[in-house]
C-alpha cells in the first residue's frame, strides 16, 4: 500500500506530463492549420489564374468569331451582288466582244506607235509577235504598263491570249538558243496587265471577280503545277530567279488559281523575295492575309525592318507595327554591318571602303522614299537623313579626286614595261621571236648593233653619244648615221643601250663563226638606201671579215616591224 506522502507527488507529474502532451497536439494541429490555409491560397490563385486565361481566351474567341461572322457576311453579300449582276456582266462582256469585233477590220496593220501596235496585235491574236513586242522594249516599261491594259481588253479571248503569249517562257523557257536572254519580266508585265482586261465589267466588282473561262482556269492550273515541279528539281523556291518567282505568283494572282494546299509555298516564295515592290499586294491575293503578322515579324528577325514597313502599310497593320522605329533600326543595322564587310572583303582597303560609302548611301536613300512615300515626315523629319546622305557624297568626291591626283603624280607605267628611246627611236618588237615566219630571230645573242628605220634619225643613248672605233671602218650608208663599235667598249661586261633601258642581252664572250658555204658572204661597207627586208635563215654569220664580230651585226627588229 502506498504511502499518503508519495501520492500527490505522482499526481502531479501525471499532471505535467498531460499539459506537454496537449500543448504538443495544439502546435501541430496549429501548423497542420497553416499548412491547410497556404494550399488554399495556392489553389485559390492557381484557380484565378485559370479563370483569367479562360477569360481572355473566351475574349479571343469571341473575337475571332465576330471578325469571322462580318467575312462572312461580306462574302455572302459578294456572292448575292454577283449573282445579280451576272446576267448585266454577260450582257456587257457581249458589247464588249461585238465593239471588238466590228472595230478589229478597221485596224491597220502598219499602225504608226507603240500602242496602236499593242491594239492591233491584240485584236488580230498575234501572241508570239506581242511578246516579242513587248520583250523588245525593255527601255519604255513605264509606257508599256499603260499601254498594255487596255489593248489587252481588245482580245477576244484575254485569258489564253496571254497564257499563249508567255508560253515559251513560263512556266519553264522552252527556246532553242543556248543561251537565251531572261525574259520573265516580260511575263510579269503581260501579267499584271491581264488583271484589269479580265476583271468583272461590273466596276461595283472589278477584279474581285475575273472573268476567266472554266477552261482556260485548268490550263492556268496545269502551268502552275508545272512550274512547281521544275523549281523542285532545281533545288527548291529559294534557288530560283526573282522574276521567275514573281511571275509564278503573279500567275496564280492573275487567273485565281490559288490552292489553300499551297500556301506555304506562296509564303515561302514571299519572305524570299519580299524587297520586290509588288510581294506586299501578291501576299494579300493569294490568302495571306492572316498570317501578315507573322511574315511581318519574320522580315524584322532578319534585318529586312524596311520591307517589314511596306508590309505593314499594305496590310494595314501599321500601329501594331510602327514605322518609325523600325526605319531607324534599319538604318542602324545597316551602319553596323558596313564595317563588318569592310574588315571580312578581300579587295583592297580603298575598294570596300567604297563599298561600304555606297551601301550606307543606299539604305539612306531607301529610308527617306519610304519616309516621302508614307509621309512619315513629321515623324522622321529627313533633314538629319539628308545631311548624312551629302557628306556621304562629299567623301566620296573627295576620295575620287585624291586618288586621282595620287595616280597621276606616280608613274603609270609598270617597271617591267618596254619604253621607247630617250631621243623618241622605235620599240622593239614585242613577241618578234614567237612569230613562225621571223627567220632574222636568232637563238644567239647578239652584240651591240642596230639597223634603224628609214623614219628615225638617231638610236643614241644619251650618254653614249657615238660608237665609233679607230681601227674599223664605219658601217654607214647615206641617209644613216654611224653605228661603229668604239674600241674602249670592254667586250668582257655586259653592253647597255638606251633603247632598251640597260637591258640588252648579254655579249658573247668568243666569237662564234658560221661556215662559209652556209651563208653568204655580206658586205658592210656597200651603202644602202632603206632597211633591209629579207635576212638568211640564220644570220649569225655574217661574214664581214672582222676578227672580233665575225657573228655578224644582224637586225635587231623583225622585217615586219619595218612594213
Amino acid at each position: 500500500m502506498a504511502s499518503p506522502a508519495s501520492s500527490p507527488a505522482a499526481a502531479e507529474a501525471v499532471t505535467g506530463d498531460a499539459v506537454s502532451a496537449g500543448f504538443a497536439e495544439l502546435e501541430r494541429q496549429q501548423q497542420l492549420l497553416a499548412s491547410c490555409t497556404r494550399l488554399y491560397q495556392q489553389l485559390s490563385d492557381h484557380f484565378a489564374t485559370l479563370d483569367r486565361g479562360l477569360a481572355s481566351r473566351s475574349d479571343a474567341i469571341r473575337h475571332k468569331r465576330r471578325a469571322a461572322d462580318a467575312r462572312t457576311a461580306r462574302a455572302l453579300d459578294s456572292l448575292r451582288r454577283r449573282e445579280l449582276t451576272v446576267d448585266a456582266s454577260v450582257d456587257r462582256a457581249l458589247s464588249h466582244l461585238d465593239s471588238i469585233t466590228s472595230s478589229s477590220s478597221a485596224v491597220s496593220s502598219s499602225a504608226a506607235g507603240l500602242a496602236e501596235a499593242l491594239r492591233t496585235l491584240c485584236a488580230k491574236m498575234d501572241a508570239a509577235a506581242f511578246f516579242g513586242l513587248v520583250a523588245a522594249r525593255r527601255k519604255e516599261a513605264d509606257a508599256l504598263r499603260a499601254e498594255v491594259p487596255p489593248a489587252l481588253s481588245r482580245c477576244v479571248d484575254p485569258a489564253n491570249f496571254v497564257m499563249d503569249a508567255v508560253a515559251d517562257v513560263f512556266p519553264v523557257d522552252r527556246r532553242e538558243m543556248k543561251s537565251p536572254a531572261d525574259l520573265a519580266w516580260a511575263c510579269v508585265l503581260i501579267l499584271e496587265a491581264a488583271v484589269p482586261a479580265l476583271a468583272d465589267p461590273d466596276p461595283e466588282i472589278g477584279a474581285a471577280r475575273p472573268l476567266v473561262p472554266r477552261a482556260a482556269r485548268e490550263r492556268a492550273r496545269g502551268m502552275a503545277r508545272e512550274w512547281k515541279e521544275a523549281v523542285e528539281l532545281k533545288g527548291g523556291v529559294e534557288a530560283a530567279k526573282p522574276p521567275d518567282a514573281h511571275a509564278f505568283l503573279q500567275h496564280v494572282a492573275t487567273f485565281a488559281v490559288a490552292e489553300r494546299e499551297d500556301r506555304p509555298l506562296y509564303r515561302r516564295i514571299v519572305v524570299s523575295f519580299s524587297w520586290r515592290r509588288q510581294m506586299p499586294r501578291l501576299a494579300l491575293t493569294l490568302g495571306l492575309d492572316e498570317e501578315m503578322p507573322d511574315i511581318i515579324e519574320e522580315l524584322i528577325a532578319k534585318g529586312q525592318q524596311l520591307d517589314a514597313v511596306n508590309f505593314a502599310y499594305e496590310a494595314g497593320l501599321q500601329e501594331k507595327f510602327p514605322p518609325v522605329p523600325l526605319l531607324k533600326s534599319y538604318l542602324e543595322d545597316s551602319k553596323k554591318a558596313s564595317p563588318t564587310v569592310s574588315d571580312n572583303s578581300s579587295t583592297s582597303s580603298g575598294q570596300s571602303g567604297s563599298n561600304t560609302n555606297k551601301k550606307e548611301q543606299s539604305a539612306l536613300r531607301a529610308v527617306i522614299k519610304c519616309i516621302e512615300d508614307r509621309k512619315l515626315e513629321s515623324e522622321f523629319p529627313l533633314e538629319d537623313l539628308q545631311k548624312q546622305l551629302e557628306d556621304l557624297e562629299k567623301a566620296k568626291t573627295e576620295k575620287k579626286k585624291a586618288s586621282s591626283s595620287a595616280s597621276s603624280g606616280g608613274t603609270s607605267e609598270p617597271a617591267n614595261k618596254r619604253i621607247r628611246a630617250s631621243n623618241g627611236g622605235p620599240m622593239p618588237p614585242a613577241k618578234a621571236g614567237r612569230l613562225t615566219n621571223n627567220t632574222s630571230v636568232s637563238s644567239f645573242p647578239v652584240t651591240t648593233a642596230f639597223a634603224r628605220s628609214p623614219s628615225q634619225t638617231s638610236y643614241a643613248s644619251p650618254s653614249q653619244t657615238s660608237y665609233a672605233s679607230p681601227t674599223h671602218t664605219s658601217y654607214a650608208s647615206p641617209s644613216h648615221t654611224s653605228y661603229a663599235t668604239p674600241s674602249s667598249y670592254p667586250y668582257d661586261r655586259q653592253p647597255a643601250h638606251g633603247l632598251y633601258c640597260n637591258r640588252s642581252p648579254p655579249a658573247i664572250r668568243e666569237p662564234y663563226v658560221y661556215p662559209a658555204n652556209e651563208v653568204p658572204s655580206v658586205g658592210f661597207g656597200v651603202p644602202y638606201s632603206s632597211p633591209p627586208m629579207t635576212y638568211p635563215a640564220t644570220y649569225g654569220g655574217y661574214s664581214n671579215g672582222l676578227p672580233a664580230y665575225n657573228n655578224g651585226m644582224a637586225p635587231a627588229f623583225h622585217q615586219a616591224y619595218y612594213r
